[in-house]
C-alpha cells in the first residue's frame, strides 16, 4: 500500500511538471499557430540560468528570476526573429524554431560545457515531507507540486478572470476585431510567447534538481512534451492537463512491473499456449518498455480520436 501511494504521488508530481512545461507550448500554439520546436531548449536554458543565478543569489530568488529572464528572451525572439518569418508560412516558422533549438544547445555547451553541472536540492527542502506507512516522500517533490499548481492557477486566473485574459482569448479567434478596438495584437502575441517560454523555464528551474542538468536534457524531455500536447489535443490546456497526468501515472507505474507479456501468458495459460507467443519482443518487460508507452498511448488514442482527448476544430484553450 505504501508503494502504491508513494508511486501515485511521484506520478502526480511528474505529471504536474509535464503540464507546466507543455502548458506554455499549448498556449503559444493556441494563440499563434506555432509549434515551437525550441520549447524544450528554453526549458534547459531556464535550468542552467537558475543554476548560475543560484550560486550568487540563492535557489529561491533564482526560481523566480530565471523564468523572467528567459521569458524576456522569448519575447525578443518573437519580436526580432519569429515575427520576421511569419509571413513565409508555417514551414518557415518550424524551421526557425527547429534551428533555434540547436543554437540554444550549442550556447549552453559553450557557456557551461558538455558535462552535467551540480544543481542540488536546497538544504531547506532536502529532507522528507512525510512518510506513508514508513515510506518517505521527499520535501522537494511536494514543493515542486505546489509550485506547478500555483503557477497554473495564476495562469488560469489571468486567462479567465482578467481583462488581459479577455483580450488574449479574443485575439485567439478574432484578431482583426481586437485590433479594430485599439489593441496591439502583435504585442499581445509577443507577450503570450514570452509567458509560454517563461513557463517552460520555470519547469526547468523547478524540475532540474530532480533530474540531471546537462545539455541532453532538452532532447530527453522534448519528445514527451509534444506527446502531451498531441495526446491532449493541440491547443487545449484542459487536454494537456489530462494527458500530462495520464503519462505521469503510466510511466511511473510501468516501472513497477518487471514482467513480460510472455511471462503473463505463461502463468495464466501454461507452456503450451505460451509457446505460440515465445518471441523475443514478447519477452520485453513492461518496465523496460516504459519509455515507449507514451508514444504507444498517443497512437492508440489518435486512432480512435484523431483530434486528441480534448481537441476541437473551433480553437480555444
Amino acid at each position: 500500500m505504501s508503494t502504491l501511494i508513494i508511486t501515485s504521488l511521484n506520478a502526480l508530481s511528474f505529471g504536474l511538471l509535464l503540464f507546466l512545461l507543455s502548458a506554455g507550448l499549448t498556449l503559444i500554439f493556441s494563440m499563434m499557430g506555432v509549434l515551437n520546436f525550441a520549447h524544450a531548449g528554453f526549458y534547459m536554458l531556464g535550468a542552467y540560468l537558475a543554476y548560475t543565478l543560484g550560486l550568487h543569489v540563492g535557489f529561491f530568488p533564482a526560481l523566480f528570476l530565471a523564468p523572467l529572464l528567459v521569458g524576456g528572451l522569448g519575447m525578443a525572439v518573437e519580436r526580432f526573429g519569429l515575427r520576421s518569418v511569419h509571413a513565409y508560412g508555417h514551414v518557415a516558422e518550424l524551421l526557425f524554431t527547429f534551428g533555434l533549438s540547436y543554437i540554444i544547445e550549442e550556447i549552453v555547451q559553450l557557456i557551461w560545457g558538455k558535462a552535467p553541472v551540480s544543481y542540488p536540492v536546497p538544504e531547506l527542502l532536502s529532507g522528507d515531507a512525510f512518510t506513508v506507512l514508513g515510506a518517505p516522500f521527499p520535501s522537494y517533490r511536494l514543493f515542486l507540486m505546489l509550485v506547478s499548481v500555483a503557477a497554473l492557477l495564476v495562469l488560469y486566473g489571468i486567462i479567465k478572470k482578467t481583462r488581459v485574459g479577455l483580450v488574449v482569448q479574443a485575439a485567439l479567434t478574432h484578431p482583426d476585431m481586437v485590433e479594430a478596438l485599439g489593441h496591439d495584437v502583435p504585442k499581445v502575441f509577443m507577450l503570450v510567447f514570452g509567458v509560454g517560454i517563461a513557463l517552460a523555464a520555470l519547469a526547468g528551474t523547478a524540475g532540474a534538481p530532480m533530474a540531471v542538468t546537462e545539455p541532453a536534457m532538452a532532447q530527453a524531455i522534448g519528445p514527451i512534451v509534444f506527446v502531451v500536447v498531441v495526446l491532449g489535443g493541440i491547443g487545449s490546456l484542459k487536454g494537456a492537463f489530462i494527458a500530462a497526468l495520464l503519462l505521469g501515472f503510466t510511466q511511473n507505474f510501468a516501472i513497477l512491473f518487471d514482467v513480460s507479456p510472455y511471462q503473463i501468458i505463461l502463468d495464466a495459460f501454461g507452456s503450451r499456449v505460451a509457446a505460440v507467443f515465445d518471441q523475443e519482443f514478447m519477452r520485453i518487460t513492461i518496465a523496460q518498455s516504459a519509455p515507449l508507452l507514451p508514444f504507444a498511448l498517443m497512437v492508440l488514442v489518435l486512432l480512435v480520436r484523431p483530434q486528441g482527448l480534448c481537441g476541437n476544430r473551433g480553437g480555444g484553450l
